[in-house]
C-alpha cells in the first residue's frame, strides 16, 4: 500500500519544477495518489475477502482514512525547514498524546500548551501542529488541517476560545490550513457559513489551492505563512 513518503516524492518532485508554488498541487497530487491507491487497495486481505462475500470493496472509506491521515505528515514535511531557517521548531500535536516521557524542552512545551478545565484539570488540544521557539519553549502557534474546511472549523474556533480564556495560552495563535476543495473560502462576501468562523473566531486560514480565493487580513494563501509566522516570533 501507499504510504506517507510515496506522498513526499511526488511532492518533491513536482517542487522541482514549479518552486514555491507546488502547495497549490497538492490536490492534484491527491488525485493521482489515489489511483494508486485504489490497485493496492483492490490486491488487499480487505477487498479479497469482501468479493468472496460478495460484497464491493469499499475504497472510498480506506482513501478518506489514508488521505486525512497524512496531509498532516505531507504539510510537516513541506514546512519543517521553512519553520527551522527561522529559527523555530513544529511538531505533531498527537506526539504529546502518544509519548509520556519526553525531554525537558518537550515537557515544557507540552505545559505550554495544555488547557485549562477547572476541576476537570488540563488536557492538549486538539490540533494537528504545534510551533514553538526553543529558546524559551514558548508556543507561537497551533494548526488544524483539513482537507474541506467545513469539517473542522467550529472546532478549530472552539480551541482558540479555550486557549484564549486563559492568561497562559491566550497569545498562542490557532491557525486552519486547508485544501479547502469544497470552495467554502472563494468568496469573502457574502461569506459562506465556514469562512464566517474562521474570520471571526480564529486567527487566520492558509489555503493550499489552484483556485483564487478572495483574500483578507485573516484568509490568505499558504505562501504567506511563514512570513507571518515569522512576524510572530519577533512580537
Amino acid at each position: 500500500m501507499m504510504e506517507l513518503k510515496d506522498l513526499i516524492t511526488m511532492y518533491d518532485k513536482i517542487k522541482k519544477k514549479e518552486g514555491d508554488n507546488a502547495y497549490k498541487l497538492i490536490t492534484k497530487i491527491f488525485k493521482d495518489a489515489k489511483k494508486r491507491h485504489k490497485k493496492d487497495f483492490l490486491k488487499s486481505k480487505t477487498a479479497v475477502n469482501a468479493k468472496k462475500q460478495r460484497r464491493t470493496p469499499d475504497h472510498e472509506q480506506s482513501w478518506k482514512a489514508f488521505k486525512g491521515k497524512n496531509l498532516e505528515g505531507l504539510i510537516l514535511h513541506i514546512l519543517e525547514d521553512q519553520i527551522k531557517s527561522i529559527g523555530l521548531k513544529i511538531i505533531k500535536g498527537s506526539y504529546f498524546e502518544k509519548n509520556k516521557s519526553l525531554d525537558k524542552e518537550l515537557s515544557q512545551v507540552r505545559r505550554n500548551v495544555l488547557v485549562d478545565f477547572g476541576e476537570f484539570g488540563y488536557h492538549l488540544p486538539d490540533v494537528d501542529l504545534i510551533i514553538y521557539n526553543p529558546s524559551d519553549c514558548r508556543v507561537l502557534a497551533v494548526i488544524s488541517l483539513k482537507v474541506s474546511l467545513r469539517e473542522r472549523a467550529t472546532q478549530t474556533g472552539y480551541w482558540k476560545m479555550k486557549l484564549s480564556a486563559d492568561k497562559l495560552t491566550n497569545k498562542i495563535k490557532v491557525y486552519f490550513f486547508t485544501l479547502d476543495e469544497d470552495g467554502s473560502l472563494t468568496i469573502k462576501k457574502p461569506a459562506k457559513k465556514a469562512r464566517a468562523i474562521v474570520e471571526t473566531d480564529t486567527d487566520g486560514c492558509y489555503v493550499l489551492s489552484e483556485t483564487n480565493i478572495e483574500n483578507s487580513a485573516k484568509v490568505k494563501t499558504f505562501d504567506k505563512f511563514i512570513g507571518d509566522i515569522s512576524k510572530l516570533k519577533k512580537s
